[in-house]
């Protein structure tokens, strides 16, 4: 690694308070932080510049004693009210938190899973808000008047388009967040309008993008059903490129799609080029081509990022109706951006658990038909009755034995460097029946192996302290959505799994007590919330701690459902005892604007934390704050490394101190957004 010094100014101490653990430093000794020690693993050809040390305009650090959470505390308190979320009805379930508007505090994208056209007529019928953070503890309701919902066909001005999918970035580069919004196919509901492009004009209204957009695909059944939409540059040009798989809840599995931008708005469908080929299921493939995940995604779920810590990033989609996940892996600039299938080998397809003898309907089946193969031994069914061939609901004996079709039905797949070692992780996300047995994969995290063909290991619910109990066999995990956050600002990722929409099932968050390990925090101290689909997080509320909205399904509804489909707010009120710093990335040329693919490490107190740039990812999309929150525990200022995600992966240092969120312009230094010294 070349280091260009550009500031050789002295590293000042800084003098601390003395406060929880060993008090508020550079150094602790809480047992989670003191294990964890991760780098970025970047390029080695990579350029350094040190752009700031102590005393180099850095404002005196705003220092707390430090804050973890356990058991007992408070960590989140309701507040939908005191935000003004209570009326009128906001109802949703697919949540994202981003600064649309570009005036530093973030804004809530919320959306029904209907894909029916908004009507924004009083008492119509409303399926989007876009609301905008006041920056005075409230929102207000900006859907039409911002145009994100602008029709291109429909004649009547009451009505917004359709839209199912949202994932906000700098297509441009010319400063603000523009959007694409993916429109799914709706027998019920068929519409002109089609997917678009939606252009930011500098002042926080949108207005339609090119007509011949590629990107501007009809919903059809056949053609385009958006699931998710990631940005991505994946060729590390400065121009943000899109990701964008398909689903199949209206016809058959489709092909997904990349789509490369010109950084004007532009795009190319590059899919086929670039070697993210997949096949027809069972038409067009063989068993053994779908156990190997070269059959189409039934997808629910889509994300982007670097994996292998080369400074490219990879792509995947998560499958629903228990059918392989895929990972494609790039090949970097020497292989021409390509991307490899390694679904399979990665151990993101599906986990290794196969045998699928206490599958109710499966042994329902064996017992009707005790001469089929791999029927031999197969207890009988426990607990569904079983007298004809229909009793064995989930079952097809043809072809449910195979390993393709004992994966699990996925949801969203996030990436975070879970036990900080400076390598993402995955959390996954998984609709799991008891009925089902082992076979169908749960919501659990997997650890990267760090090699450089990606692979993970699956540690378990039980050694990662995530075992979820369950009383009989007729239950159900509805987990579609989740989140991965620092609730209290140790230092450590915490997480949250969403569950939905079955009976008797709530949002769970877990505490990470020791490196890769969690302890469940119970609804009194944590998120109190029934069928929790949907999550958005971010510091809404500028106070140097993540606060949390969740979504809430009234699918499958009995006597737990709450009277409407409301969204919830929570409050953190535990978190700002902790030390925080925020950053907020600007690329210049060669960089995509919004800086999404930067990588950024940052050490203090001993750890070192490893976040990027996100550009959406989920459940038809969540998307969360551009601006990056770290958790210091009990330090007060921190060694911040960007790795910019452009051709040369250029390489910046930086001190900061505690109490403050930054601007990092490439190639300038962090500058105080707020508060003011």
């Amino acid at each position: 690694m070349i280091i260009r010094t550009r500031y050789l100014l002295a590293w000042t101490s800084i003098a601390v308070l003395v406060g929880w653990a060993v008090g508020c430093g550079s150094d602790s000794e809480d047992p989670v932080a003191a294990a964890g020690n991760g780098g970025s693993g970047g390029s080695e050809d990579a350029s350094t510049d040190v752009l700031a040390e102590a005393g180099d305009d850095l404002p005196a650090p705003i220092c707390n004693q430090g804050a973890r959470w356990t058991a007992g505390t408070k960590a989140f308190v309701e507040s939908t009210k005191a935000w003004g979320l209570d009326q009128p009805l906001i109802d949703g379930t697919r949540l994202a938190a981003v600064d649309y508007d570009g005036d530093g505090w973030p804004d809530l994208m919320v959306r029904q899973a209907a894909s029916i056209a908004d009507n924004f007529a009083d008492g119509g019928v409303r399926t989007t808000w876009l609301l905008r953070n006041t920056g005075k503890k409230g929102f207000e309701d900006t859907t039409e008047s911002s145009g994100l919902r602008k029709n291109r066909t429909e004649t009547d001005a009451t009505k917004g388009r359709p839209g199912q999918v949202i994932a906000f970035g700098d297509v441009d580069n010319d400063g603000d967040l523009d959007a694409f919004t993916g429109a799914a196919y709706d027998a019920k509901n068929p519409t002109p309008e089609t997917s678009e492009l939606m252009l930011n004009k500098g002042d926080g209204t949108f207005e339609l993008g090119p007509a011949d957009s590629p990107l501007r695909a009809p919903p059809d059944p056949e053609v385009s059903q958006p699931a998710s939409a990631s940005w991505v540059d994946f060729d590390r040009d400065g121009n943000l490129d899109i990701w964008i798989p398909q689903t199949a809840d209206n016809g058959s599995p489709q092909q997904d799609r990349l789509y490369k931008g010109d950084g004007k708005g532009g795009f190319v469908d590059v899919t086929i080029e670039r070697g993210l080929e997949t096949l027809q299921w069972l038409t067009s493939t063989s068993v053994s081509d779908m156990n190997d995940g070269k059959g189409h995604t039934y997808t629910w779920s889509g994300a982007a990022c670097d994996l292998n810590n080369d400074g490219d990033p990879e792509l995947l989609t998560s499958s629903y109706a228990r059918s392989p996940n895929h990972l494609w892996q790039s090949s970097g600039a020497a292989g021409g951006y390509k991307f490899t299938n390694r679904s399979v080998a990665s151990g993101y397809a599906y986990d290794d658990q196969q045998d699928w003898s206490d599958n109710e309907s499966a042994r329902c089946w064996c017992k009707l038909h005790p001469s089929d193969t791999g029927c031999a031994g197969v207890p009988p069914p426990q607990y569904i009755p079983c007298a004809k061939d229909a009793d064995a609901f989930r079952w097809s004996h043809d072809t449910d034995r195979d390993p393709w079709r004992l994966g699990g039905n996925s949801g969203a797949t996030m990436c975070a460097d879970i036990d900080n070692d400076g390598w993402m992780d995955l959390m996954t996300t998984e609709i799991v029946h008891g009925d089902v047995g082992s076979s169908s994969d749960r919501a659990e995290l997997l650890m990267n192996a760090k090699e450089k063909d990606v692979r993970f290991t699956r540690p378990g619910l039980d050694a990662m302290g995530l075992k979820r109990e369950h009383s009989g066999i007729n239950w159900n995990e509805g987990i579609m959505t989740g989140a991965v956050f620092d609730f209290d600002n140790d230092g450590w990722p915490d997480v949250y799994f969403g569950d939905s929409d079955y009976p008797n099932t709530r949002g769970l968050l877990y505490h990470q007590d020791a490196p890769g390990h969690f302890e469940a925090v119970p609804l009194t101290d944590g998120i109190s919330s029934r069928r929790s689909h949907g999550i958005a997080v971010a510091d809404f509320d500028h106070d140097g701690d993540l606060d949390v909205v969740v979504g809430h399904s009234r699918a499958r509804c009995d006597t737990d459902c709450y009277p409407t489909g409301q969204i919830r707010f929570f409050e953190n009120v535990m978190g700002q005892g902790g030390n925080f710093v925020q950053l907020t990335l600007s690329g210049k040329a060669g960089t995509n604007r919004a800086a999404i693919g930067a990588r950024v490490t940052l050490t203090a107190g001993g750890v070192t934390q490893t976040k990027d740039v996100g550009g959406g990812h989920g459940h038809f999309n969540a998307q969360d704050d551009l601006t990056l929150h770290f958790g210091l525990g009990t330090a007060c200022d921190a060694q911040v490394t960007v790795r910019w995600p452009d051709a040369a992966l250029t390489t910046e240092q930086f001190k900061v101190v505690a109490g403050y969120r930054f601007s990092i312009e490439q190639g300038g230094k962090p500058k105080v957004v707020w508060p003011k010294p």
